[in-house]
């Protein structure tokens, strides 16, 4: 198929327009009235509120299959140091994950549908709040989504820095790891630091318990397996000739495994309860399960697979590709529904600057390899019968 030069021209001033008004995750209130808007004007019927900010989009052509295709619609807080036209307007905050590039891509392929009915069916066209961090994919189920949209399927990408434009890659099993979230208190006894034999230091106790969580990685989950566990805060004390109180660590845990995963959770915990009275301190955890392992159904797997190698060619479709530690929301609507996840490619001549940087902004030649993905996922799993 080839997509209509005058749309991915439209498709491309959209993207601008959504990346230079960011907004963070359930705050998305004008870019939801942006793809309203737009979907409205295509003809497709609008489910507005759901989660907050999301939007539904529904497109009906007959009898036959419904699937569900969804982008995630907010921002960062991120100050942009881009020196673009379209640079954020909206002070520390920015499109610094390619959101504005996966929602352009949608109602791109929204548009090209509603004009192309060359299949038989249903498509709810799923645009997503607070992807990041905030779950927002599981308050759109807890209100109803699969409920009151029931689908067959469940379809997600996210842009790809690393992977050239004009390619994707999908795997038949885990993409993206599980993230959970801890907050370890330590608290021991303030003293003058030139005298710390009357306190209980609980600083040493943290820098020790950090030390000692690596060991869970390297030397407590099989090689063979893996995980990830990152202290990326401590905090604790203020002023240099005083030893406090109380000292506070928190970080990530990540897996593509949930057995790994539980075992990382009770481990970590054992660590936290037994090693600090080592130092005469307590310890404390609050430990927040977050996202899902992002995996891939084995059916819907070779459903992208299929429909990517029909629109692209067979050069352009990369499996079995190392999973990211990286996680997605995405996986709570997967464990729902079978489902499936892939990445664009977003490298062009010039590569692509990462994931989550200021200097970050979606690279608009991926926008065709998107919508021609999309759409020849549509007509393959929603054929349109013989006449």
């Amino acid at each position: 198929m080839s997509v209509n030069e005058a749309l991915l021209d439209e498709v491309k001033q959209w993207r601008k327009q959504i990346h230079s008004q960011p907004e963070l995750g359930f705050k998305e209130f004008k870019t939801s009235s942006f793809i309203v808007d737009k979907l409205q004007s295509f003809g497709i019927e609008v489910h507005q509120g759901l989660g907050g900010t999301g939007v539904v989009g529904t497109l009906k052509n007959g009898a036959g299959p419904t699937i569900g295709i969804r982008a995630d619609i907010d921002a960062l807080p991120i100050a942009e140091q881009n020196d673009v036209e379209h640079k954020s307007t909206h002070v520390n905050c920015m499109h610094a994950c390619g959101h504005d590039g996966h929602t352009s891509v949608l109602l791109g392929a929204a548009k090209h549908l509603s004009q192309h009915k060359e299949f038989s069916g249903t498509i709810h066209f799923i645009f997503q709040p607070a992807e990041e961090v905030l779950g927002g994919a599981k308050a759109m189920i807890d209100d109803g989504l699969f409920d009151k949209f029931p689908m067959d399927a469940v379809y997600g990408l996210h842009n790809w820095p690393g992977l050239p434009v004009g390619e994707i890659a999908v795997n038949n099993g885990p993409m993206m790891a599980s993230f959970d979230t801890f907050e370890i208190t330590l608290t021991g006894k303030g003293t003058h630091a030139a005298m710390p034999h009357l306190g209980a230091d609980p600083i040493a106790a943290g820098a020790a318990l950090i030390t000692n969580i690596q060991s869970i990685i390297s030397r407590r989950v099989s090689p063979l397996q893996s995980g990830v566990i990152s202290v990326t805060q401590m905090n604790s004390g203020d002023t240099t000739n005083v030893i406090p109180d109380v000292a506070i660590l928190k970080g990530t845990v990540r897996s593509f495994d949930m057995d790994v995963r539980q075992s990382m959770q009770e481990m970590l915990t054992e660590m936290v309860a037994t090693l600090p009275p080592l130092y005469g301190v307590k310890g404390e955890m609050d430990y927040h399960i977050r996202y899902p392992v992002t995996t891939n159904d084995s059916q819907a797997y070779l459903e992208i697979k299929e429909a990517a190698t029909k629109a692209l060619g067979v050069d352009k479709v990369n499996t079995d590709v190392e999973p990211s530690m990286a996680s997605e929301d995405f996986s709570f609507m997967s464990q729902v529904v079978k489902g499936a996840y892939f990445w664009l490619g977003v490298d062009g001549s010039i590569p692509s600057k990462p994931l989550h940087n200021a200097s970050y902004d979606f690279n608009d030649d991926a926008i065709e390899t998107g919508i021609k993905v999309w759409v020849s996922l549509v007509e393959s799993e929603l054929p349109k019968s013989a006449e």
